[in-house]
């Protein structure tokens, strides 16, 4: 990999291709059968997925950039010991190198970056068999705010006629985004959401939106990819249940095509290594400005005190 790239560039590129094999180790759990799953807490599960794939990210990334500060969803002693030489790897994707790196990126360096790890998100949808929901997520943050990030759907079918399994999407700042087709809101008011943490204050702020359709459905990650290709126009959920490494990669992709990821308050997450990793007042995201201000005022001012007192 050429040097004379800058570090950003590099980063995404080689996140790129981690991506794509920690998505067949998914599929291969999976085909196995032994999923392995263990409660981490109440609808919080953990899979042999979830455990092999970050160990095979975290190694990939780290055998390269070894001054990175990567947090990992799955703390577990699992995670530890001698990792399968076929899973660390080493290449990178050649159409991301060839970018241009935004000018505020060009001098960054390793210690500056803090990237944000969810091997599998959508853990309990890929247990019951909602194998579409699932992503794997890696965000790039700098100074605190995601700059680049990669979306991988494992299970992804593309066209007919083709053998390939899955997709990677990916985003930079001031760049753009690239691996699927953008597509614009839908013409009615449509909200993604939940699928499985839902609570009263949850479907309170689902009342307010007057939405013509509500989906249910598994992981952020998916949850933007509906934003990204024009089947939801916002992403609403009130609740605390979201971590940093469940949303650095979406916002920095929406952020690239032009669309907004904040909490409910409409105030930003920050990103940095020392930030707890609960996103403690909700997630609020639009493909547009326009769509991310409507949804920021439907919410109720009593609601948005009741999310900041958790």
């Amino acid at each position: 990999m050429s040097t004379s790239v800058p570090l950003v560039v590099r980063l995404l590129s080689s996140s790129v291709s981690v991506a794509n094999r920690a998505g067949k180790i998914v599929r291969d759990v999976m085909s196995k059968g032994e999923l392995g799953i263990i409660e981490k807490g109440k609808d919080d599960y953990q899979t042999e997925a979830d455990r092999s794939a970050q160990r095979c990210i975290i190694a990939s990334l780290s055998a390269q950039y070894p001054k990175l500060n990567i947090i990992g969803e799955e703390d577990s002693p699992d995670n530890e010991g001698e990792v399968p030489s076929d899973w660390i790897v080493l290449d990178s994707d050649k159409d991301i190198l060839s970018l241009e790196c935004p000018a505020a990126l060009k001098s960054v360096k390793e210690e500056d970056i803090v990237v944000w790890v969810d091997p599998l998100d959508g853990t309990s949808e890929y247990t019951q068999g909602f194998l579409e929901h699932v992503t794997v997520l890696i965000g790039i943050s700098v100074n605190e705010k995601p700059v680049a990030g990669v979306i991988h759907q494992p299970y992804y079918k593309n066209l007919i006629g083709e053998k390939k399994i899955g997709r990677t999407i990916w985003g930079l700042q001031e760049v753009g985004v690239g691996g699927y087709t953008p597509a614009p809101p839908p013409d009615s008011l449509v909200i993604t959401t939940t699928r499985s943490h839902s609570n009263p204050v949850v479907e309170q702020a689902l009342a307010v939106m007057n939405a013509s359709q509500i989906l249910r459905v598994g992981g952020a990650g998916y949850k933007v990819l509906q934003l990204l290709e024009g089947k939801a126009s916002v992403y609403v959920f009130a609740s605390s249940g979201c971590k940093k490494w469940d949303t650095c990669a979406p916002e920095a992709i929406l952020n690239a095509a032009g669309g907004k990821l904040t909490d409910v308050l409409g105030n930003f997450y920050k990103y940095g290594a020392s930030e707890p990793h609960p996103n403690k007042t909700g997630v609020l995201a639009a493909i547009n400005d326009e769509l991310h201000s409507y949804a920021v005022n439907k919410i109720p001012q009593e609601l948005k005190e009741t999310l900041s007192k958790k």
